[in-house]
């Protein structure tokens, strides 16, 4: 599936008109496979996880969902367009 049509990788909603490419294992880690995802959704794995939590969870999306931040987050964004967007929190440090 292409495009659009396609659903976002970490909350599953269809995809609009902008997409990004999240590396589920960051570059930095070695990683080279990409996913599809909105740009709110990417903003907020990097303002939840840094780099290197991402490279130990790498792929699981589940474990990522399990994550009480990103629980929050997905139940926010089920219901909005696929082309919405909002500022994204910094990343707590």
């Amino acid at each position: 599936m292409d495009g659009p049509s396609r659903p976002c990788w970490l909350c599953g909603r269809r995809l609009g008109k902008r997409v990004e490419f999240h590396h589920p294992v960051p570059k930095s880690r070695g990683g080279r496979l990409t996913e599809a995802v909105h740009p709110i959704c990417h903003r907020t794995l990097h303002a939840t996880f840094s780099n290197s939590e991402l490279g130990r969870i790498g792929a699981d999306r589940e474990a990522l969902t399990a994550n009480p931040d990103i629980a929050r987050f997905l139940v926010w964004v089920a219901n909005k367009d696929p082309d919405f967007h909002a500022p994204t929190a910094a990343r707590k440090r």
